[in-house]
């Protein structure tokens, strides 16, 4: 049986008082990671196309999402939390092969598809300023974003960049000035109104993959063994369960995350919802479109301002996206991978993570807009979310994974509404592409 209330030793005690220390810049700086890995630019222009496309109609989806991603980053923290280990090595541990390779295949390709429309993003965002063909822009970025991973880390970038997403705030100033019925407003935030066609089920599909992205499920799990080693806590035995101050710490870094992530979500359809969708722009097809957007905070200099945001966002998220997919085929293949390791001490690792790189960076040679790729990939991974949710799901209520930490009542309530949803709105897509 896992060891569940293991006493931190005196080491991490001090590492718990560091921690106090750093007071709120650490807890926000946290949250602000894994929310804004979340809001990348695959989910900014997502939102956006939402907004643009149904206006404020669909405002209800940002409160409908922020209990669903909560609860799916809190089970993969969870299970790296206290089983020690990342996800896709708990599947392993856990589940036949035939259950596993699909799923590792579903992540990796799924992670790649995502990683490159991000950089397309980023190159569409960086080509309203500097004028360069994209797929050159996105070649520079990819190439500044490795070598950054493997001469420094990807903390460095995290340093960088980190202070840098919250100019996505400056959705929520746009989306106030621009001076939106507040009536409307809360009638649309709290009453829902749904389409069943393959317009309007695409973007709810594609919301869902953005907000519920499979590569956050696999990165949390990671970074919460990346801790306990950091900590000091390399052997497997020594990171087996965990104490109710560190589920509290979890629990508290997850909340946050996903609630600055979910504010972004709803001020970005707010926004464009407010600015794009009156004036009939309701197809995103450029990154000046949506840099429309933010006109009535910044003016002119709206594109500055949206080119910022999705620049620190993307160099936040697709490290997550290429390391995240390396995580899964090593662990896939039964060996271990960390962050802590050299690119000597495991060229394996690194050796994926480029192959990643240079698979997202050639997927934007072949022609796709941009913008609608970044559309394009919420729904792909918005058909791996399910899957991968419900194996999290099993794993979390298994006694010998997780120990006295197995789900309780409310979490396996909204755990598996979460599940069912995201299956019922995959399915509910797929039919009407054969109605």
């Amino acid at each position: 049986m896992i060891d569940q209330l293991r006493e931190p030793l005196d080491s991490e005690y001090e590492i718990e008082a560091e921690r106090g220390r750093a007071g709120i810049l650490r807890i926000v700086g946290s949250g602000v990671i894994t929310g804004a890995a979340d809001d990348d630019p695959s989910a900014i222009g997502t939102y956006a196309s939402a907004g643009a496309r149904f206006g404020l109609g669909i405002l209800w989806i940002a409160p409908v999402l922020l209990p669903m991603m909560c609860v799916v980053v809190y089970l993969s923290a969870k299970i790296g939390q206290v089983y020690g280990k990342g996800l896709f090595a708990c599947i392993r541990d856990q589940f036949p092969r035939w259950v596993l390779l699909p799923m590792v295949m579903l992540a990796f390709v799924g992670n790649i598809i995502e990683a490159a429309a991000d950089l397309g993003g980023i190159g569409a965002a960086l080509n309203l300023l500097i004028p360069a063909p994209i797929p050159l822009i996105v070649i520079a970025t990819a190439a500044i974003i490795y070598v950054i991973q493997y001469f420094g880390s990807y903390s460095l970038i995290r340093s960088i960049f980190r202070w840098l997403a919250l100019i996505l705030f400056a959705y929520v100033i746009a989306a106030i000035m621009a001076r939106p019925d507040p009536i409307e407003v809360i009638r649309n935030t709290l009453i829902p109104r749904v389409r069943f066609d393959a317009e309007f089920l695409s973007i709810v599909v594609a919301c869902i993959g953005t907000s519920l992205s499979a590569y956050i499920y696999t990165w949390q799990s990671n970074q919460e063994v990346e801790e306990e080693i950091a900590m000091g806590r390399r052997q497997l035995w020594q990171r087996k369960g965990a104490s109710r101050s560190e589920m509290k710490r979890m629990s508290r870094d997850v909340l946050i995350g996903m609630i600055f992530s979910n504010i972004i979500l709803y001020f970005i359809i707010l926004a464009t919802g407010v600015t794009l969708h009156p004036a009939g722009e309701t197809e995103i097809e450029t990154a000046a479109q949506a840099a429309v957007a933010l006109r009535p905070l910044a003016g002119d200099a709206a594109t500055y301002l949206f080119a910022a945001g999705v620049v620190g966002v993307g160099f936040l998220a697709v490290p997550v996206m290429t390391i995240g997919a390396a995580y899964d085929v090593v662990q896939g293949l039964g060996r271990e991978a960390s962050l802590h390791d050299r690119p000597s001490e495991n060229k394996f690792f690194y050796l994926i993570i480029a192959a990643v790189t240079l698979l997202a960076v050639g997927l934007n040679f072949l022609g796709f807009n941009p913008m609608k790729a970044l559309v394009w990939s919420g729904i792909v991974q918005g058909f791996s979310v399910p899957p991968l949710l419900l194996l999290m799901m099993l794993l979390t209520n298994k006694r010998q994974v997780m120990g006295v930490r197995a789900n309780g009542r409310w979490t396996n309530i909204l755990g598996w509404t979460t599940t069912f949803v995201t299956f019922l709105a995959m399915f509910c897509l797929v039919a009407t592409w054969f109605a």
